[in-house]
């Protein structure tokens, strides 16, 4: 889950908003909100969404719930934010079955359980352009960032081998 740290990092954050439509009518629906990875916070993290929560299923196969739920009153501040700055989601086929809506605002942590959520009363139009590739340079922004941190653990690992008892020896600096 994206991680905002210090003095005004929850304020003012571009983000992206994955929307599958819905076939039930409810009065509310999930929406898998993601720190745009265009925004100054959002190249070094690991995972860029707001909410990610390990879920084991029936299967044993360990999936993650990256929706949270906003109300139908929630979800059309953001499309109205958003205006124009949208991308549909296609399936296999080519078939629209969503959208990905472009907005900025504030994230506030999620009162019931884990991750942040969308403070709607203070949206508006993001600094980025959402189009075709967004969701694919989400994913390598994060991949990325993975394998930085993965890099930098093995490179720390590497110099604490260095074989405990080995002096280095160091000429003592002439003065004169």
């Amino acid at each position: 889950m994206a991680l905002l740290k210090g003095k005004g990092a929850m304020t003012g954050v571009n983000l992206i908003a994955k929307v599958y439509k819905s076939t039930r009518d409810n009065k509310s629906q999930y929406a898998d909100v993601q720190l745009d990875a265009r925004d100054p916070r959002g190249p070094e993290q690991a995972n860029l969404h707001l909410k990610s929560e390990r879920i084991q299923g029936e299967d044993g196969q360990v999936r993650y719930n990256n929706g949270a739920p906003y109300s139908t009153r929630q979800m059309e501040e953001i499309a109205q934010a958003a205006g124009a700055n949208t991308e549909p989601i296609l399936d296999k086929g080519g078939n629209e079955v969503g959208t990905v809506y472009g907005f900025k605002g504030n994230v506030m942590p999620a009162a019931p359980g884990t991750g942040l959520v969308v403070n709607t009363k203070s949206v508006e139009a993001s600094e980025f352009k959402v189009d075709s590739e967004t969701l694919d340079n989400q994913s390598a922004s994060m991949r990325a960032a993975r394998e930085a941190r993965a890099a930098a653990k093995a490179s720390q690992a590497q110099a604490a081998a260095v074989e405990p008892g080995l002096a280095v020896e160091v000429d003592e600096p002439t003065v004169g």
